[in-house]
This record gives C-alpha cells, structure tokens and sequence, in this order.
C-alpha cells in the first residue's frame, strides 16, 4: 500500500478493525516475520505452545497503535518500531491467556483458547513466559527507557487484572470501580503503545504526550465496546466465547447500568447470579437489558471517550499519524453499530 492510501481519509465509517489495519500489510508483515523468528527463542519443550499462542488471527490493535503513533509515510517500518511493536502483543498476549484461564473461555479468535488446549496449568505459565520474553525484547533498546516504559505498563496490567479478579462474584462495584479497572487493563497497553510509537517515530514531545492521551482513551472505549459486545455481540462476528462475563460473575458496564434500572426484587436475583447463588439467566438479562436500553447508555460512555481522543489530538492535525489514528475512532463507532441489533430476546 502507498503511502498517499495510507494518508487519504477515511472512505467508509463501517468497516471493522481488520479492514482498516490491511492497510498496514506490510508492517504487520515484517512483525508476523520478526515474531516468528522470536518462537526459536523459547525453550524447545513450549515452542509449539509459544507458536500457538503468536498466531496472525488477532486485530492486533496495540501494534498498529505503534506503528500508526509512528508513522512518517513510508511501509517499511524502521527496526525499533517492529521490536516494540513486538514487545507491546507479546505483553497482550499474555494477558489474554491468562484472562482465558479465568474466565473459563473456551474459544478465543475462533479456536480453542490456550487453556482450553493445553490445560490450565500450563497455560498460565505459558503467559509468565510470554511476558518475560516481552521484557527481555524491551532490553535491548539502547537506552533503558523502553524497557521502564514496558515494565511500569505491564505492572500496571496485571495491576488490574487482580483487581478485577479479586471483585469477581460480588456486585460492591462503583461506576468508578470499573472505569478504574479498564485504565489498568486494557488502556495502559493502547496509551503505551501509542506514546511508544510516537516516540521511536521521532515526533516532538508534545505530540507524543498528547498520543499517549488519545491512547487511553481509545483504550477505555474499546475496553467498554468489547464488554458491550459480550452481550450484544455474535459470537461468529466476535470470534470469542459470549457471555462469560456474567456466568463468571465479572460486573462490566451494561451489567452495572442493569442492576441500577431493575427494581429491588428483580436487582437482588441478579445479585445472586452474580454472587453464583443461583444459575445466570443469561436470555433475561438480554431481554432486560433491551427493554430498559441499556446499549444506548453504556454506547453513550463509548462516545464520550471517543470524543476525548480526539481532542486529545486536534492540535496535531498538521501531522501523518493524526488522520490514520483518528479513523481508529469512526472505526470503533461503527463497530459499537454492528452490535445495535438487539439479541435474539
């Protein structure tokens, strides 16, 4: 793809995040190859496990981040932006095989999850192992900043993962409780690759600060789409066991808008699924949450931060990345009205 394509504005708000990172073929190309090469790294007992987990089936949404953040027009990413893009979906992948293993998930991507196909134990120390090779990439930066950078994110991941877990299966959660949750979770690894991106790319500080900004923010909107989806999404579209959330007793947005429409009586059934007192009744909860609109208001907060993103890079529209990271927002948009069909309730 040229580089003139890679810089015309978007010509559809309705395409997904696979549609719109195609035209980053040839970067995510050099990653698939380099990531491939790293398999080799691993010892030979869990290489296959490893390959399992480093597959090309994923959006790969925090190593676009990095090279969008970085981007200067041409298609042959620079070295540094393929490591730490590298780095940052090692650090994820990680995390989604350890989120696997807690939320009982059996399909992930469309296949059976990591957990699923090598049993739980095993697979979370293969999440260890993906996340020490992630911080040894990271140090052999030059400097020690990428690597502080990484670590202090990936702390911060985990950070929030326990917090999340430890909450599991009681419904003593704050709005800001969550929102918390997901900086932790999910935005920490979208703002870091972002600042990254901008960072190796060569870009003026200001300019890396205010991606980093836009990064969080998608982050949370993401994160939100994605427990939205959980819900209201397909599981043939998503590629991801649907419904786990409330089977496993996790509280997410839609979840806290619903417990805050039902009535008492209603409310303290729903506290008791969630507390696993009593069996999830996964169709009501869908047909509740279509009646007292619940999409409109958590898809509501999605905006809201979608908003902020972008303010976050209005100052900087002089500049290559701005257009092809603020078509991530019309993008998430469209995704969040592909899940506006109600379920079948």
């Amino acid at each position: 793809m040229c580089a003139s394509n890679l810089n015309s504005p978007a010509q559809s708000t309705t395409q997904d995040f696979a549609t719109v990172f195609a035209r980053l073929k040839p970067q995510m190309r050099t990653l698939d190859v380099y990531l491939r090469g790293e398999v080799a790294a691993f010892e030979p007992e869990i290489r296959e496990m490893a390959d399992y987990c480093i597959d090309t089936s994923g959006k790969r949404i925090r190593p676009a981040l990095v090279f969008l953040s970085g981007w200067n027009g041409s298609d042959q990413p620079s070295p540094e932006l393929v490591r730490v893009a590298a780095v940052v979906e090692l650090v994820h992948l990680a995390t989604l095989v350890h989120d696997d293993i807690m939320d009982e998930a059996d399909m992930r991507r469309s296949r059976r999850t990591a957990a699923r196909q090598y049993g739980p134990e095993a697979a979370v120390l293969l999440g260890d192992a993906l996340f020490a090779h992630a911080l040894h990439l990271a140090s052999q930066f030059p400097t020690t900043e990428v690597c502080h950078a990484v670590s202090d994110s990936t702390r911060k991941v985990c950070a929030g993962e326990i917090v999340q877990t430890l909450r599991r299966g009681t419904t003593n959660i704050t709005r800001e409780d969550y929102f918390r949750v997901i900086d932790l979770k999910t935005a920490e690894l979208f703002r870091i690759s972002c600042f990254l991106g901008g960072k190796l790319g060569g870009f003026p500080v200001e300019f890396v600060e205010s991606a980093s900004h836009f990064g969080r923010h998608l982050g949370i909107a993401y994160q939100i789409y994605d427990d939205l989806a959980d819900y209201f999404g397909q599981e043939k579209s998503i590629g991801k066991t649907l419904g786990t959330d409330l089977l496993s007793g996790k509280v997410t947005l839609p979840l806290l808008v619903l417990l805050d429409r039902l009535g008492p009586d209603e409310r303290a059934v729903l506290v008791d699924e969630v507390l696993r007192l009593r069996e999830a009744d996964l169709p009501l909860r869908l047909r509740q949450m279509v009646e007292f609109d619940v999409f409109a208001q958590v898809s509501a907060e999605i905006e809201a931060e979608l908003v902020k993103a972008e303010t976050a890079l209005a100052a900087y529209t002089g500049l290559a990345p701005v257009p092809l990271l603020r078509q991530l927002c019309d993008t998430l948009r469209a995704q969040v009205g592909s899940l506006a069909v109600p379920p079948g309730a």
